[in-house]
């Protein structure tokens, strides 16, 4: 009998292709949109994802996100050294400061000042220079993307060239000497990202009675990390969380208080009805088509369940293929537009799990409209006509 049905189902080619294009349309959709909300909430904690080592970030409670910095106290560094359950400490500066550009164009810039001694918080791959050259005197790390976009030198005929090992900045009416080019994640708001020592951005930065943004720990072996940002808090008064918890805190920010969530719902929910309703259309005049054939089937003796099993064989069949055609064409249409442009997208299996259930549910609100055709069939349709 199954074979019978994807017989049916492959027979009537106009119907079939029809039926797979809606599934894989609401798939495509519904994936690519997803994959490109995914990657820009992934990339308002690229920071946090850069900076690998610290198990926990310690900051001011009333901090919302990773670009709500409020400065702490220098204090606040040897208090959370002194906790029991600490491996190390080092403190981070975040600051947004202008950088002047050979033409006179200003700049803002993201810039991280990292422990001096140990330079941890550094970026995650250098692609040129080395990390250690960030002691010599004004030195800088450019991230690439801002070396060869908003960084880059103007020329007279005007291009711009991507600033290079040796190159100078003016960072707040400072000079800053360019040592290294770093391949970092893309940003949410997508400024340059400059590294440098935390005593230099001292320097670098307008002078305020308080400097220190974050403090970066890391935990002993063996030492319970929630345990440990409960005592750093009991301890200090300070918020302290865990990698994890400080991603999503800030992923929570920009749910809550952006519209982001909302314009990309509604294009994925458009995607499900639209799938939906071509899909359950198609499926239903297929049906229809094919009536004669489940009447002779139940002339026949076939059950009411044999026949219900026939329709979900196909709309399962369809469903496969649909849904394989959409997030085939969604992946390769995002690793070709995301290839050299600032285009987010992102594709985890989690997300691939909701875009099946979602064609599942089309596909089975598809067959039920068909199967309630066929439970009320009289075989004497076949005698019809």
């Amino acid at each position: 009998m199954l074979s019978v049905a994807l017989r049916m189902l492959f027979g009537d080619k106009a119907k079939y292709f029809g039926i797979l294009m809606g599934v894989a349309l609401a798939s495509m959709v519904i994936t690519w949109q997803g994959s490109i909300f995914v990657g820009l909430m992934s990339r308002t904690f690229a920071v946090i994802t850069d900076m690998g080592d610290p198990d926990i970030w310690v900051m001011d409670e009333k901090v919302a996100f990773i670009d709500d910095t409020k400065p702490l106290q220098d204090t606040a560094l040897y208090r959370v050294r002194g906790i029991e359950g600490v491996d190390w400490a080092m403190p981070l500066y975040k600051g947004n400061i202008r950088a002047r550009l050979a033409d006179g164009g200003i700049q803002n810039c993201n810039v991280f000042g990292i422990d001096d001694a140990t330079l941890t918080g550094g970026p995650p791959a250098m692609v040129e220079g080395r990390l250690e050259d960030l002691k010599r005197a004004d030195a800088v790390i450019v991230d690439e993307v801002g070396a060869t976009t908003r960084l880059a030198k103007p020329q007279p005929d005007g291009t711009r060239v991507p600033l290079r090992v040796g190159d100078t900045l003016e960072l707040n009416d400072r000079r800053a000497v360019v040592v290294g080019i770093s391949r970092n994640s893309r940003s949410f708001q997508s400024q340059p990202t400059i590294y440098t020592t935390y005593t230099r951005a001292m320097s670098f930065a307008p002078r305020e009675r308080k400097m220190l943004s974050f403090v970066l720990v890391e935990a002993k072996p063996g030492q319970d990390i929630q345990e440990l940002c409960n005592t750093i808090a009991q301890t200090t008064g300070l918020a302290a969380y865990t990698r994890d918890q400080f991603k999503w805190k800030t992923v929570q920010y920009f749910l809550q208080n952006t519209g982001i969530p909302i314009n990309f719902g509604i294009a994925v929910a458009l995607g499900f009805v639209i799938g939906t309703v071509i899909t359950g259309f198609m499926f239903y005049s297929f049906t229809l088509d094919n009536m004669r054939y489940f009447g002779t089937l139940k002339a026949m003796g076939a059950s009411d369940g044999k026949l219900l099993l026939m329709v979900l064989t196909q709309a399962l069949v369809v469903g496969v293929i649909g849904f394989g055609l959409g997030v085939g064409l969604a992946s390769l249409m995002g690793n070709q537009a995301t290839r050299n442009s600032p285009l987010a997208f992102r594709m985890p299996w989690q997300l691939l799990f909701a875009a099946g259930s979602a064609v599942a549910v089309i596909c089975t609100l598809a067959a039920a409209l068909s199967m309630w055709k066929v439970l009320r069939l009289e075989p004497a349709v076949v005698f019809k006509g």
